[in-house]
């Protein structure tokens, strides 16, 4: 579904990473395959998330993801480079954040796709959720954006 939302990036997002679609990631289309951008959020999260905690362990990480979307705006084919951006955005919750994607072709303004996270701070040993801690709450809100300026 096409978004509402400009189709061109307005500002760098906090972090960025690119991404190379190879073979393997094609679909019989010869466009990347829908599931890889899942796959290149998951990079993305660990980009901005990981920072923000004392640990890389995964089996220390305290979050868990309750929620996944993703809208496909334009094919990205074999050979192509992506710049995928995060963002946190509006509102934090007291428990639970959402991280905004967008992904557009290196050197062009093409938005190739938007995604959408949810989750969920969670004590993995007492099997609940927790509250986000103070100074990781902080910089959530330092870095959040209105959610519709991306159309969503």
């Amino acid at each position: 579904m096409p978004s509402s939302a400009p189709s061109t990036p307005e500002r760098p997002w906090p972090v960025q990473r690119r991404f190379f679609v190879d073979y393997h990631d094609l679909d019989v289309l010869n466009h990347l395959n829908h599931a890889r951008y899942f796959v290149f959020m998951q990079s993305l999260r660990c980009d901005y998330y990981l920072p923000l905690v004392p640990t890389t362990d995964p089996a220390k990480i305290d979050i868990i993801m309750v929620d996944a979307s993703c809208r496909f705006l334009a094919p990205a084919n074999y050979g192509t480079e992506l710049v995928g951006e995060v963002v946190p955005a509006r509102p934090i919750g007291r428990t639970s954040f959402t991280l905004l994607y967008r992904f557009h072709l290196a050197g062009t303004s093409t938005v190739t796709a938007r995604g959408k996270t949810v989750s969920v701070v969670f004590d993995y040993g007492k099997g609940e959720k927790q509250e986000i801690p103070p100074a990781r709450r902080a910089v959530l809100e330092r870095d959040a954006i209105d959610p519709a300026s991306e159309g969503w």
